[in-house]
């Protein structure tokens, strides 16, 4: 069985696609993008994780391209990394990718053995 030293960073330097952007045309207003089927593995058990992926900004220059980032959260599935790991590493992606104003990052995980988590995650 694997130590959770051992799996603390796992899924973190994995490369996912590229989360493009296109060109924001409004000051001042906020966009919130549910996506309700995220899925991804346990690292530990290799189990799939299932939740809901809410992001929620404010572009400045950008804004981000839907079907990218589809493509960049379907790329999940085959992923053995934590809740925590995943949820910062969108923010962290997102934020490289668009440079929003703000960002809030929220993920609501389906029950595992009776336990729920929500994990959330802010920039600035």
């Amino acid at each position: 069985m694997k130590n959770y030293k051992d799996l603390a960073k796992a899924g973190i330097d994995a490369e996912f696609p590229p989360i493009e952007c296109f060109e924001n045309q409004f000051p001042s207003y906020t966009i919130t993008i549910v996506i309700p089927e995220y899925t991804s593995l346990c690292p530990k058990t290799g189990q799939p994780d299932f939740g809901t992926i809410t992001i929620e900004y404010e572009p400045d220059k950008c804004v981000i391209e839907l079907k990218s980032l589809k493509i960049y959260i379907q790329s999940y599935r085959n992923i053995g990394i934590f809740y925590e790991n995943a949820v910062n590493k969108i923010l962290q992606d997102i934020v490289k990718a668009i440079k929003p104003k703000w960002i809030k990052v929220k993920g609501e995980f389906n029950p595992r053995g009776g336990i729920k988590s929500i994990i959330e995650a802010k920039y600035p």
